[in-house]
């Protein structure tokens, strides 16, 4: 129960009473009884302990402590008036915010495009942007910190369980090299020539370096064969030693476009050989999705998606597969251990 002397109702009533003059035409502009508009004010009166009208004359006149409840009643109504208008403009995508989630590469490279199409639609939601590891975004995501993320690394096996991992598009990892190489006049290279090339690669520690690592592997090139001739701690770090004649590099096709179209580096194929790996979106299916990240899900995702988009990301997240929660309990949160 709130502590409050008065009601909403009650300052609706005060403020009628003080615009139209009377307690009758109050309660006509209300829709109540002229008795009901009594009772209130009398209740209010005796709950604050001071009377609020001078009923002496034939106009409701308001008191000293009735213009001061007055003066505040408005602010409180007017307050209440827009926070209804700001629900209602959130539900309308006119206000509200989206938080995305992104491991570094789709975070640098990819994010902002989607994002960009997003605000071009919604320029009234505020979209935050957060990147960091995978295994750091999958933490946030589950904790309810993030709406959802598109990561390029494995999800932590302890979150797999408790989070949707959709599929959503395949991310080609692309051998460049210095436009002056040798090998970029060539229309392909053979898999054994990367063993005669000097690579410059992130640190053995990134998350990113052991994707790449892992995809390489699976493609049947030898990663302990090759040659390393640095490790730098940013692709575009990498990318800018191979345009100035290091080495070469596998990075993402969407982080060499501008550079393709400069002609400042040159993008080699390896015959037979295609490097991908799949960029998934991950979110918590027991959490509310809101309106500003259903949007942001079914309208803008699928421009950039080179695939067809798993029925379980488009549906509502409250219908996934793993248990519902209803919108007005709140999940538990998922508490990152800190052990290592």
């Amino acid at each position: 129960m709130s502590d409050l002397p008065f009601t909403l109702d009650q300052l609706r009533i005060l403020k009628a009473i003080a615009s139209e003059g009377s307690f009758k035409r109050a309660a006509d502009s209300l829709y109540v009884s002229q008795p009901a508009v009594s009772l209130q004010v009398q209740n209010l009166e005796r709950q604050l302990n001071v009377p609020l009208f001078d009923r002496g004359g034939r106009r409701a006149q308001l008191t000293e402590a009735g213009h001061l409840l007055l003066d505040y009643g408005e602010k409180i109504l007017t307050l209440c008036q827009e926070t209804c208008r700001a629900i209602e403009d959130l539900q309308n995508l006119q206000g509200g915010t989206l938080i995305v989630g992104a491991s570094q590469t789709t975070g640098t490279y990819l994010l902002p495009r989607t994002i960009g199409a997003f605000r071009q639609r919604y320029p009234d939601v505020a979209v935050q942007l957060h990147v960091h590891s995978t295994r750091r975004t999958s933490w946030s995501v589950a904790n309810g910190q993030v709406d959802l993320a598109i990561v390029g690394g494995e999800v932590p096996s302890e979150l797999q369980d408790s989070l949707e991992i959709v599929p959503y598009a395949e991310d080609e990892l692309a051998l460049i090299l210095p436009v002056f190489h040798r090998l970029a006049q060539q229309e392909s290279i053979q898999k054994e020539d990367l063993y005669e090339l000097q690579f410059i690669a992130l640190d053995s520690q990134s998350t990113i370096r052991k994707v790449i690592d892992q995809v390489l592997t699976r493609c049947g090139i030898d990663t302990r064969r090759l040659k390393l001739e640095m490790e730098l701690n940013s692709i575009e770090a990498i990318k800018n030693a191979v345009q100035s004649g290091l080495g070469a590099a596998f990075v993402s096709v969407s982080a060499i476009e501008k550079e393709l179209q400069m002609d400042v580096l040159h993008r080699t194929t390896i015959e037979g050989v295609v490097v991908k790996r799949t960029l998934n979106v991950i979110y918590n299916p027991n959490r509310y999705r809101s309106k500003a990240a259903e949007a942001f899900i079914v309208e803008i995702l699928p421009q950039f998606s080179t695939r067809e988009l798993d029925r379980r990301l488009v549906e509502p997240a409250m219908t996934s597969k793993h248990s519902t929660v209803s919108e007005t309990t709140e999940a538990p949160a998922v508490v990152e251990e800190t052990t290592s």
